[in-house]
């Protein structure tokens, strides 16, 4: 799967933002919201779909749609990059996969070094107690 493939399936609304901007933001959309719903997506498959869900769970709405906003620039193609972007890092670290952890022993040496200690402890506790009991 490409990235890249996702952007058409993307859905943009424009709105008025809030924030500094003077007169201007009083009459210009800059404040992009992108919507992607999950379930309805052609480019990815089942399991990547119930990756998704999983791991972006907080951010989903009930229809496992995820909204995101960007409204840091008064520019509202900057603002369309910066959600764009915003939301394909969101996508790869959802779809990023955790290596699988390989059991290891505990070493002999360690199990060694933790009986010897504990020797020790015991001859110390022993040497505390009364010698006539």
């Amino acid at each position: 799967m490409e990235k890249n493939d996702l952007i058409p399936e993307l859905r943009f609304k424009a709105v008025r933002s809030s924030g500094a901007g003077g007169q201007n933001v009083n009459k210009v959309a800059s404040k992009v919201e992108l919507s992607f719903s999950i379930e309805d997506s052609q480019v990815l498959n089942q399991a990547q779909k119930d990756r998704l869900k999983q791991k972006l769970q907080s951010r989903l709405t009930k229809n496992n749609e995820l909204l995101l906003y960007s409204d840091s620039s008064r520019s509202q193609h900057k603002n369309k990059e910066l959600v764009i972007a915003r939301f394909l890092s969101l996508i790869e670290e959802g779809l990023k996969e955790r290596p699988v952890r390989k059991p290891t022993k505990v070493p002999k040496s360690s199990k060694l070094k933790r009986l010897k200690e504990k020797k020790i402890q015991s001859e110390k506790k022993a040497n505390r107690q009364n010698p006539l009991s």
